[in-house]
Order: structure tokens, then C-alpha cells, then sequence
């Protein structure tokens, strides 16, 4: 037997939950390393001597490299399949990163969290793609939403273990040893995946670079995914948001200890984690694979928890844990609803594309929003105003949303 139609026997007898194991598992290492840079902003930002507007570019570079890759990416993912690319998407992020900690210079530091950020952005429409391809429409949602996880828990973990370590070891020693940890992920989840018989042979019909284009501008045009897309720039600014200055917000301003104002995080990281399976199997079982109303209770839930935190200017740490897990289960819960609506939107063959712009567009919030919000709070002196700002963007969405669901109701389109 060839190796090629070895390979395809071995994927044909795989069990598709099986082949999400190891798409989780390099979401979640990509999302350890990336999204540390959230928890340990504080260490980073005392080391480095920054402002809170520079701390918020930290979150703002990786995502830069993000928007910046993932329509190639989502490119060739359709052309490659997904398997080679997650070694390498592993080894960007994790190099990235591991350089990153042997300089002491903010603007190379930043320079390498966007090289990191590539790595990073590459793995969404890279495991996306494979989601995409190895289950049927009604386990998507729920599919997606356990790859998700691997981010939020990703990063949950970043707070949880390399927070308190970087406080006694160093944040340097500490986020290096993250990123071998990563490259190893990155070579086992190669090891073991494999993509379905159906994108083999889909690779073998992949487009060229011109027909790529014409599909690029073509999902430009798609309105419903534009909409999809401004929608997720506001909700993903917001997330970062909160990833990146709740540490800040309960050691500064609330007099929470650094280690409990981690926790917070940690609470709104593992919340985050139970929104994306759960809004998932809720988008899956309760509204028959609808997104778009899923989106928008989320964007209410984010609203009313940002308005909660803005008018906060004083509380112990058990009042907060609701507020910031009621949080985090919307504003970092609704990426896999996301997700499954930028590919769900498309033939199946172009999925990568359509991820990969809609994840652009996407990360712009994440690149813009944070460092405002930090430029707000310098500006003030006060948290409550960047929390304001959430809760204005949230109406923005709400809208958008709105207007998407009014349009598909005209053209007797549900989603």
C-alpha cells in the first residue's frame, strides 16, 4: 500500500473527536504562550518602565501579526490542509516569543510579539479548516466551541501557572520555558493529526494565486459576512480588553493583591472556556445552528458587565468574581460562534479565506481597542471610563447585529 493511500485509509478509520483532541491541543499551546502576554502585562510593563497605553500595545502587536497572516494563512490552509501548517504556525509563535524574552528594547519587544502574533493568527484558520471539514453542520457549533477553548484555557493557564512563577522566577526564565513547552505541542499535534479524506482530495484542486484574489474580493462583497466581521472587531477589542487590563484594573484601582487580581482573570478565562462549548451547544440544540441571536445576547451580557465594572470604584475581591465571570463568559465566549459564522457562510472550500478575512478584520479591534482604552485611562485616571467605552461599542454591535438580522429576514436567509 502507498503511503499516500495509507494516509487515507488511516484518516477514513479516525474518529473526528479524536482529530479535535490534537487541533485543541495546539490552540491551547499557541494561546499559552500568546495570550501571557495579558497576564504577565503588569511584570512587563514594570521591567520595561511602560505606560498603560504601551502595555496595551502588547496585546495590540500580537494581534497585528494576527490580521496580517490570516488571509494567507486561510489561503494555504485550503491549498496545504492543516496538518503541516500546525507545526509551523507552533514553531512561529513559539521562536517569536522565545527571542522576545532575551531583549529588553520595547519597540523590538513589540516587533517580536508581531512575528509571534503570525504564528498565532495562523493556527484559527488553520484548525478552523479542519473543523470545518471533519464535522457535519449541527456538531460544529459544538465542535468549534471545544477548540475554542483552547484559547480561554490557554490563557487561564497563563494566569494560573506563569503568573505566580514570574513573580518568584522571573517573567523572562519563565515565558522562555513556556515556549519549548509550545514547540514540543506543536510537533506532537503534527505527529498525530490527520487531515479527512475529503480535503486530500480537495488539496489536489486547490486554487491558484489569481482565483485566490477573486475569491478575496469576492467575500468583500459578502455583506453578511462584513457585518459578521465589524461585529467581532468590537467584541474581540472588548476581550482583549479584559484579558489585558482586569489585572490592572484590581491591583491599582480596587487594592486587590497581584496574585488574587490574577485569579480574576484566571475566573474570567475558565468562564470564557464554558461560554464557547456552551454557546455552542446552545446555538446547536436550542436554535437549530442560528449564530447571529446567539451573538446578541452575548453583546447585552458584555454590556451590562462592562457598565457593572465602570461604576465600580471600590470592592473587595468576592464581589468582583461575579461581575468578571458573567465577563468573561460572554466577552470571551463568543469566538467560537464567530468562528463557525465566518466559515458556515461559504462553500466549505473556501472556508480558510473567509475565516481568515473575517479574522483580519476581526483583529483590528484587538489591535486598536486595548491601546485606546489604556490612552483613556491615562488620560483620567480612572478605570470607569474605559469601561464605558466597552459598553458604547457593545451598542455599536448590537446594531450591526441588528441590521444583519433585518437584512436576512428580507432575503429569506437564516443563520
Amino acid at each position: 500500500m502507498s503511503n499516500s493511500l495509507a494516509e487515507k485509509q488511516f484518516a477514513i478509520n479516525e474518529n473526528p473527536w479524536k482529530m479535535l483532541l490534537f487541533l485543541l491541543l495546539a490552540q491551547l499551546m499557541v494561546a499559552f504562550v500568546g495570550r501571557s502576554i495579558g497576564p504577565l502585562g503588569v511584570l512587563i510593563g514594570e521591567d520595561l518602565s511602560l505606560t498603560k497605553s504601551q502595555i496595551g500595545m502588547l496585546p495590540a502587536a500580537l494581534f497585528l501579526g494576527q490580521a496580517i497572516i490570516s488571509v494567507p494563512a486561510g489561503f494555504l490552509t485550503d491549498l496545504a490542509g492543516s496538518r503541516k501548517l500546525l507545526v509551523l504556525a507552533s514553531a512561529l509563535m513559539g521562536l517569536g516569543f522565545l527571542f522576545m524574552t532575551l531583549l529588553h528594547d520595547f519597540w523590538l519587544v513589540l516587533l517580536l510579539i508581531v512575528i509571534g502574533g503570525i504564528g498565532y493568527g495562523s493556527m484559527h484558520p488553520i484548525t478552523n479548516r479542519g473543523i470545518i471539514y471533519w464535522f457535519p453542520l449541527k456538531q460544529r457549533g459544538t465542535a468549534m466551541g471545544i477548540k475554542q477553548t483552547g484559547i480561554t484555557a490557554g490563557s487561564a493557564l497563563a494566569s494560573l501557572i506563569l503568573l505566580p512563577l514570574s513573580v518568584a522566577f522571573g517573567w523572562r526564565f519563565v515565558l522562555l520555558t513556556a515556549c519549548l513547552l509550545l514547540l514540543a505541542g506543536g510537533f506532537v499535534s503534527y505527529h498525530f493529526y490527520r487531515d479527512p479524506p475529503e480535503l486530500e482530495q480537495a488539496k489536489g484542486s486547490s486554487m491558484s494565486l489569481l482565483q485566490f484574489y477573486r475569491s478575496m474580493f469576492k467575500m468583500f462583497k459578502n455583506k453578511a459576512l462584513m457585518l459578521i466581521s465589524f461585529s467581532a472587531l468590537g467584541l474581540n477589542g472588548t476581550q482583549m480588553c479584559l484579558n489585558t487590563y482586569i489585572v490592572l484594573f484590581a491591583y491599582e484601582q480596587l487594592k486587590i493583591s497581584i496574585f488574587l487580581s490574577g485569579i480574576l482573570l484566571v475566573i474570567s478565562e475558565v468562564s470564557g472556556t464554558i461560554g464557547r462549548v456552551a454557546w455552542g451547544i446552545i446555538s446547536d440544540r436550542l436554535f437549530e445552528g442560528k449564530r447571529v441571536v446567539i451573538l446578541m445576547i452575548i453583546t447585552i451580557i458584555t454590556a451590562l458587565a462592562s457598565t457593572s465594572a465602570a461604576v465600580i470604584t471600590s470592592a473587595p475581591f468576592w464581589v468582583m468574581v461575579p461581575i468578571t465571570a458573567l465577563f468573561g463568559f460572554a466577552a470571551s465566549g463568543f469566538n467560537g460562534i464567530w468562528m463557525n459564522l465566518a466559515s458556515e457562510l461559504v462553500p466549505k472550500e473556501q472556508a480558510g479565506i473567509s475565516s481568515g478575512i473575517s479574522i483580519t478584520l476581526g483583529s483590528a479591534g484587538a489591535i486598536i481597542i486595548p491601546p485606546l482604552f489604556g490612552f483613556i485611562v491615562d488620560k483620567t485616571g480612572q478605570f470607569s471610563s474605559g469601561w464605558f467605552l466597552i459598553t458604547g461599542m457593545m451598542f455599536i454591535v448590537f446594531t450591526l447585529l441588528t441590521a444583519l438580522t433585518i437584512m436576512n429576514k428580507r432575503n429569506n436567509f437564516v443563520i
